[in-house]
């Protein structure tokens, strides 16, 4: 007989902020191997404080998709972040790999939360220079 696996519920208390960050912003693992879970993905919330942005970052090789829990932002991205795009509660958000991107909260009330979606199991952060699209 074979053993089926088991489904795994994650209270928020258990997410784990010990993961990987960008500064301007916090990320809470739910969903990963480094939680025990025996996953091919990457799970958690992405929390942007009011009036807070994120330094400029890339996720390697990890596609990403964002859905937007709560608030409102700006997406920047792009070589010399050339491109944006505003996203609003309800909204999904696809973050293709190596892609230069920021998020800014232009709120002064409001954090912004997302549920992210990664396409590989361990959390992949690459912050870059604050002047690299100078």
């Amino acid at each position: 007989m074979t053993s089926l696996p088991t489904i795994r519920i994650v209270k928020p208390a258990d997410f784990d902020r010990n993961t990987a960050q960008t500064p301007g912003s916090e990320r809470h693992a739910a969903i990963a191997r480094d939680l025990g879970i025996a996953t091919r993905m990457w799970s958690g919330v992405f929390v942007v404080e009011p009036g807070a942005k994120t330094g400029i970052h890339h996720h390697g090789e990890q596609e990403t998709i964002a859905y937007v829990l709560e608030g409102e932002c700006c997406v920047r991205w792009g070589e010399r972040g050339e491109f944006d795009a505003a996203a609003h509660t309800g909204d999904f958000i696809h973050v293709p790999s190596w892609l230069p991107h920021m998020e800014i909260n232009g709120s002064q009330e409001r954090s912004f939360r997302w549920i992210v979606v990664r396409s590989t199991p361990a959390p992949i952060v690459v912050n870059l220079p604050d002047d690299y699209w100078s």
